[in-house]
């Protein structure tokens, strides 16, 4: 018996490998970025966050630039102090991607693949789109108390998504984030009423930023990256909740039957 024991763990650990175990065992998670430029170049990115916060995880040296300094362009709705923040966290954080674009054109094609534990994306599109992808990821997990609101999408990640995709992934997180509010004795937002509140502070956000980037001059690549990220933000922003969900009204039609109570019917217990 214990020799049987013995050989169905080592099958066992033939077939799940120790690194396996170790992979399982960290406390982060890591989403890998790739751009495949056509002039033979490769461009690699790595991101690690905390596996249960989604909270980027930096380097232990971070590279600091004049325009990452907090007060540099500082957002109006910014509630960071340079008295505690010498650096604004997203820019901090972005430096590298983008010093490594700074001489790309948004309309330069690329091969690009990004990598997470779970699944691969591919889609060979202009750079643009794969940096506004990566620019999103940093900017939402690097504790910009603004934009923090929206780190519940990274456990979703979603590159190359629709703004149909997007919108419905957002209001799902803000839904969700009631029921946790509800949970904890306050008060929900059901009726979604300040859901474009946060989609006008990230607006804002999104407007400074592309300030500071322009002080720096870079060409356009990640320039435009982040005007197709507030897309998204100015439309939430601008249109009524309920002119953005109509469309989806149609995917719920299971839970809109009249007179559905939405019980789960437990059988009767049999009399004995």
């Amino acid at each position: 018996m214990i020799l049987f024991f013995h050989l169905n763990l080592i099958g066992f650990a033939n077939l799940f490998p120790l690194s396996f175990y170790a992979e399982a065992m960290e406390e982060t998670v890591k989403i890998e970025y790739e751009f495949k430029l056509r002039n033979g170049e490769t461009k690699n990115f790595s991101v690690r966050l905390e596996k249960h916060s989604m909270q980027f995880v930096a380097e232990q040296t971070t590279t600091v630039r004049p325009w990452t300094k907090l007060t540099y362009h500082q957002c109006p709705n910014c509630p960071l102090r340079p008295e505690t923040n010498y650096n604004c966290p997203i820019a901090a954080n972005l430096v590298d991607v983008i010093e490594s674009f700074k001489d790309s054109l948004s309309i330069e094609e690329a091969e690009i693949t990004i990598r997470s534990e779970s699944r691969e994306y591919h889609k060979r599109s202009t750079v643009q789109y794969g940096i506004g992808s990566m620019m999103g990821l940093y900017m939402v997990t690097s504790g910009c108390p603004i934009m923090d609101k929206l780190r519940p999408m990274v456990f979703t990640h979603l590159p190359f998504s629709s703004l149909e995709e997007t919108l419905f992934r957002a209001i799902s997180m803000y839904l969700l984030a009631q029921f946790f509010r509800q949970q904890q004795g306050m008060t929900p937002d059901w009726k979604l009423e300040d859901f474009t509140k946060i989609y006008e502070d990230i607006a804002t956000v999104n407007q400074s930023f592309t300030q500071r980037l322009l002080s720096i001059n870079p060409r356009d690549a990640s320039l435009n990256a982040l005007v197709g990220l507030d897309c998204f933000a100015s439309i939430a922003a601008f249109s009524t909740v309920e002119d953005n969900l109509k469309e989806f009204e149609t995917l719920f039609e299971a839970y809109l039957q009249r007179g559905d109570t939405m019980r789960l019917t437990r059988p009767k217990k049999e009399q004995v």
